[in-house]
């Protein structure tokens, strides 16, 4: 059975996450991507507390697709250093692991 993974990015502007989203799932490297609006994010950079308004792009892909996301990812992002975290899916429904699988089986890279 195929692992399965959540991915969450952070992005700073409704463009960027479009973008980033339809490159995903053109090249069948995800299968869903949600786009939460107007996050509130609260962090660290450069020795200095930032607060901004960011959107969420939340990934469900198969594990073995994290490399080439990353790679995109880092093309695509404005960010120096961009978010991204993988996490794994333990347990789901299983039509739609096997949606997930059939929809990023396609033409992967």
């Amino acid at each position: 059975m195929p692992e399965y993974q959540v991915l969450f990015n952070t992005c700073p502007d409704l463009n960027t996450a479009q973008d980033i989203a339809k490159v995903l799932l053109e090249k069948h490297l995800a299968a869903c991507i949600n786009i939460v609006p107007q996050i509130q994010s609260m962090y660290e950079w450069k020795g200095e507390i930032v607060t901004d308004t960011e959107l969420l792009l939340i990934i469900k892909t198969q594990a073995k697709h994290y490399a080439s996301i990353e790679k995109l990812l880092m093309e695509l992002h404005p960010y120096e250093v961009p978010e991204l975290i993988a996490l794994p899916i333990n347990a789901g429904l299983p039509s739609y692991l096997d949606w997930i699988q059939s929809v990023t089986e396609k033409d992967a890279e």
